[in-house]
Order: structure tokens, then sequence, then C-alpha cells
């Protein structure tokens, strides 16, 4: 076999350190997973090079025989991926010994008690097999400040990955990959369609649990749960800063000289009459309490803060422009043509 440098599979430098390598593993595995990518062939082979990267450079005894030997470790060294096999015949590396289970065991930390007990040639058997519940999932939704406003209930098209039947979600059968799921030990569902209630007072970053839709569990063991990590859409007309929102409201010269009153209009399409004072300037605050955003998991609202936007006048008749003059000579301004 060609020697391999294990640490450009991994992009990390030789001095790198335990955690740095496993970070490493870590990213390039979720990228090159399988499940990501379904049918690619190119990231299957590469998430086995660098989970045979991995096994190497993770384990001290490993590394140091593979920094020590470079291309001849192998000859120096049987037993990997956990395999007992005899002096001087090391085959290629095979995905059915450890490969995808490995991969889940070191990226989620499972322990080794809940993978498969090892047969006499080393290799991994579905007999005696335990359950293990799936994985979760997580799923982005755009939700509008009016649905968070006011809660809502959407309805949803996942494509729920299905247990193999084949293999129940262990990947391999009798210690070789499973030829049906290639090792993934689940399949593509046909899209479920699903409703689920968006709380009022959701933010960018929450998470909406819907019970037993993410990955199917192995070994008859129970499914994960999806998530919807919600994403506020932005929003021309609100601004939100916690609970609290905020808007611009548009208040005429005479309204903000004089005083009087301008509409504002909530998230929830209701409409209030704000009271503005008279000389009210350019960007002055008035706060609504009571009427921001629902606390998600208490009770109350955040705050309204409504902003003065004072409009100035355009197209000025004669008249109207005369009015202004004897105003600014009136408070000792001059008057420019």
């Amino acid at each position: 076999m060609d020697y391999k440098d294990y640490y450009k599979i991994l992009g990390v430098s030789r001095t790198a350190s335990a955690d740095d390598i496993k970070k490493a593993f870590r990213k390039l595995a979720r990228t090159h997973h399988p499940d990501v990518n379904p049918g690619d062939k190119k990231a299957e082979a590469k998430f086995k090079e660098i989970n045979e990267a991995y096994e190497v450079l993770s384990d001290p005894d490993k590394r140091n025989r593979y920094d020590t030997l470079g291309p001849n470790w192998r000859d120096q060294f049987n037993g990997f991926s956990g395999a007992r096999r005899s002096a001087g015949s090391y085959p290629n590396y095979d995905p059915s010994g450890s490969g995808f289970s490995d991969f889940f065991e070191v990226l989620f930390g499972r322990s080794g008690g809940q993978g498969f007990p090892s047969g006499a040639n080393g290799r991994t058997s579905t007999a005696g097999m335990r359950s293990r519940a799936g994985e979760n999932l997580e799923q982005t939704v755009e939700v509008t400040i009016e649905e968070a406003y006011l809660g809502s209930q959407r309805t949803f098209t996942i494509q729920a990955p299905e247990t193999c039947s084949a293999c129940r979600g262990m990947g391999q059968i009798g210690g070789r990959l499973c030829a049906k799921c290639g090792g993934r030990g689940s399949l593509n569902g046909q899209g479920k369609r699903l409703q689920v209630k968006i709380p009022p007072g959701v933010d960018n970053g929450s998470k909406i649990r819907v019970a037993g839709e993410g990955h199917p569990g192995a070994g008859g063991g129970p499914r994960g749960d999806l998530f919807l990590v919600i994403s506020i859409k932005m929003d021309s007309a609100y601004e939100r800063k916690g609970d609290d929102l905020y808007m611009d409201v548009d208040v005429d010269l005479f309204t903000a000289m004089l005083g009087g009153s301008v509409p504002v209009t909530l998230p929830d399409g209701k409409r209030l009459s704000l009271t503005i004072p008279a000389e009210t300037q350019n960007g002055s605050l008035f706060r609504l309490a009571g009427k921001g955003m629902p606390h998600l998991k208490s009770e109350g609202r955040g705050s309204f803060y409504a902003r003065a936007k004072v409009v100035l006048p355009m197209r000025l008749s004669p008249e109207e422009r005369g009015l202004f003059e004897q105003l600014a000579r009136a408070r000792g301004v001059e008057a420019h043509p």
C-alpha cells in the first residue's frame, strides 16, 4: 500500500495536539459522511480516508509508530482498527471493520459498549447487538415578526430517514457492510408532512422539539428528535432587541411642533393612537409598556418603542413659504432665498 500522509489528510501539523486532531476529524467527518452525501462515491472514499487517518493519529501508540517508522510502520504493527491480524499481513482499510460505527462513537461520544460485540476474527457481529437511540436532526425554519409576535402553526414536509430493514439500523450484517444501506443504517424515506406550533416569543436560535422525528434508532432503538431552529426574517417596519420592538413613526412637522396624535400599528395588526406632545424632537422615543414581544418562557411582554421621525413639508406654496419666512424672522433666523 502507498504511504499516506495522515497529517495532510486531516489538515493538521505533525505537532498537532490530540484535541486539534479530534477537532479536525469532526469537522471533516461531518462534511464527508455518507449520510450527508448520499450516493456520492467520492465523499464516501474521502470519509474512509479521514476515518483511517484519525484511527492512527488519535492512538498514541499507533501515532508513535507512524511517526517513527514512516512508510514501513504497518510492517511493524498488526492490529489496526481493533482487529487481530497475523504479522506481515495488512489489507486495505475495510469500512466493515470499524468504519461508520466508529464515526458515530467518536463524533457523538458513544462508548464501545453501545456498539457491536467483537467476533473471533476481530470484526463486529450483529448477533447480540444492543439497541441504540437515533440521532437528533436540526432544521432551520424562517419565521416572520408577526408569527413570533402572535405564535402560529406551520406545516413542514421533511425527508425522514427510515431504518434499514436488512441490518436493523446497524450498518453491518455478519461483520460486513450492509449492501442495502451502504453502511449508513438508514434509507431515505418518503416526504412526511408535520404540523408544528410556533410559540409566541420565539427568537433567533430558539429550538422547537418535535419528538420522534429524527434519525431512526439501531437494533430496535427509539428514533431521535427533530429540532426546528428558528431564524427571524428581517422586517423593514420593526426592529427587535430582545423582547422589545422598535418602529419609526412618521410625525408631520405641525404635529411635532404643536402636539397631537399619530397612529401606530402593532405586528398583530392592531392600531393604537400615540400622543405626541408639543415641540417633539426628531428621534424622540415613546414607550408603550407591555406591547412588545411575548416572553418565551415566562408571562408578560417586552415594550414597544415608537421613534418619532419628523417629516418636513415639501412643495411649499408662496403663501406657505411666506409664513415660514415670517416665523424665521420672529425666531431671529435669517431666511435665504
